[in-house]
């Protein structure tokens, strides 16, 4: 063949830069648009928020009136023949001078005040009141942003309150760093001996300091194990507790029995009735095995929902959070000094950061609208969920959205992923309701998430000395019309943290 030139029509899908601000935009959570927009305001001069519009408006406003102020204000001064100062100022600003600010110290002071009374009772204060509301004087804003305390920074003040030679108070530290955040102790006397250079430091006196810090607050902090967690938290408690002095016998001379939860034999080892049994077990059971957890705080995680669910009448209205994404507009000062036929480097500076601001609010615009049509067609689909809880809820994948709004399936999973949706039951990721199906009996499907509340709703009902196994609860459920296989049920019981029934048997 000889060589030809030929032509051809085809198409084909370009990224133009554009779609690509867009698709990124369109993947990001609240927080991390947020910090986008930032980014954007700080890079373009043409962008800005509504808010700064509106305070820049509002300052020319106020310099209008300023203005128009001071020109009447000189029409009345030369009306009377004065240069208007003293028709300005009230009767106390004409004594007063800035030079004379500083506070009058009283000379005439005792020795000493009265014991039940304050400095305020007596002598004005010297301080400017502040302009702040009483609501604003009381909030200590430190205090709002400072660190969540830990249960070594909670051990260390009591470390400070107590007695200890300089010897014990460096084990006592050496200890507390060994404490875990549940209140064991991660360490053996032996090794924290160790850790000492000094040979005049004994394992008999590691064992003294840490039997003191087991006295510490909370309840069972510093033990090795949890019998002996549980044994401090019973000696600290008054010796008129009932069924304390056999909970102590029990707990330590038949922890293995009450493990494995073998009643009979710590029934027939005690000599104790059902009746005297089960109250010993109610009393270990208000117990605390990880004592660190009432100490030990974590930094609160806040999650900002990017729509708002609510119910308004019989139908279910879905919002977007005007909180989420600061409105943007363009600067109408920077934009009108733009000239069509102008090329100097000024004047394309601006018309690039026109056109870009003009893009990044478009896409911005995009996103939001996707965001609320893929939000309410979840609801559409969910509304048995939003009224009747997780039990109601329907088997939902993405291509389901994607063919009811004729998007792809790959913009469903960008709009869904790290959104959230504020609702009567929750605050809830997107993601949350779409989970796989079951097929029913009756021909029709169940979703893993609806089958899921069943279990746990019948491992909440079932009783304490005979569990429901997963067998059973496969049984259970295929009598309502759910054919779910026993495997199937451990891997959602797994799923939920739920142990199986031989370690949900409980003696009461």
């Amino acid at each position: 063949m000889k060589p030809s030139i030929q032509l051809r029509l085809t198409q084909h899908l370009t990224m133009t830069p554009q779609l690509q601000q867009a698709i990124r935009l369109l993947q990001l959570s609240t927080l991390d648009l947020k910090q986008e927009i930032q980014d954007a305001l700080e890079s373009n001069p043409l962008l800005e928020t509504l808010e700064d519009g509106e305070i820049r408006e509002q300052g020319r406003l106020d310099a209008a009136s300023s203005k128009n102020e001071a020109e009447r204000v000189a029409e009345r001064a030369a009306e009377s023949g004065s240069d208007g100062a003293d028709d300005t100022m009230g009767p106390d600003d004409r004594d007063y001078d800035v030079r004379d600010t500083e506070p009058t110290v009283p000379t005439d002071l005792p020795q000493d005040l009265p014991v039940d009374s304050a400095w305020e009772d007596i002598y004005d204060s010297v301080l400017p009141p502040s302009s702040g509301s009483r609501d604003e004087e009381s909030t200590d804003v430190y205090a709002q942003r400072s660190a969540a305390q830990t249960l070594v920074d909670h051990l260390v003040w009591q470390l400070n309150l107590t007695r200890f030679s300089d010897t014990d108070r460096a084990i006592a530290t050496t200890i507390i760093d060994a404490i875990s955040d549940d209140g064991y102790l991660t360490q053996s006397v032996e090794e924290i001996q160790a850790a000492f250079d000094d040979p005049e430091i004994g394992a008999a006196e590691v064992e003294a300091v840490l039997h003191r810090i087991q006295t510490f607050d909370p309840p069972g902090v510093g033990a090795r194990d949890p019998r002996e967690c549980l044994l401090i938290q019973l000696r600290q408690l008054p010796e008129d507790v009932p069924h304390r002095a056999t909970a102590l016998q029990l707990i330590g001379n038949h922890f293995e029995l009450l493990v494995g939860q073998d009643q009979a034999q710590i029934r027939r080892r005690l000599k104790l009735d059902e009746e005297e049994l089960s109250g010993v077990i109610r009393l270990i059971r208000s117990l605390n095995p990880r004592p660190g957890s009432l100490v030990a705080d974590a930094e609160p995680q806040y999650v900002e929902p990017d729509v708002f669910v609510s119910k308004r009448g019989d139908s279910w209205r879905v919002e977007l959070n005007p909180e989420a994404t600061p409105r943007l507009r363009v600067n109408a000062d920077y934009a009108a000094l733009i000239r069509r036929a102008d090329n100097s480097l000024d004047n394309q500076f601006l018309k690039n950061h026109l056109q870009e601001a003009r893009w990044f609010i478009k896409s911005l615009k995009s996103r939001n609208e996707t965001l609320l049509r893929v939000a309410t067609k979840i609801v559409e689909f969910q509304r048995g969920f939003l009224e009747h809880g997780d039990v109601a809820m329907r088997p939902l994948v993405l291509r389901d959205i994607a063919d009811a709004l004729g998007m792809h399936e790959s913009t469903i999973s960008r709009v869904t992923t790290q959104k959230y949706m504020h609702t009567p039951r929750g605050t809830l990721e997107f993601k949350y309701f779409f989970s796989s199906h079951v097929s029913t009996a009756a021909g029709g499907e169940a979703s893993a998430t609806a089958i899921r509340a069943l279990i746990r709703q019948l491992v909440a009902a079932e009783r304490p000395d005979k569990p429901l196994s997963d067998s059973k609860i496969a049984e259970i459920l295929g009598e309502q019309g759910i054919e779910v296989a026993r495997r199937t049920i451990a891997k959602y019981r797994e799923a939920m943290a739920i142990p199986p029934s031989n370690e949900r048997k409980r003696l009461v």
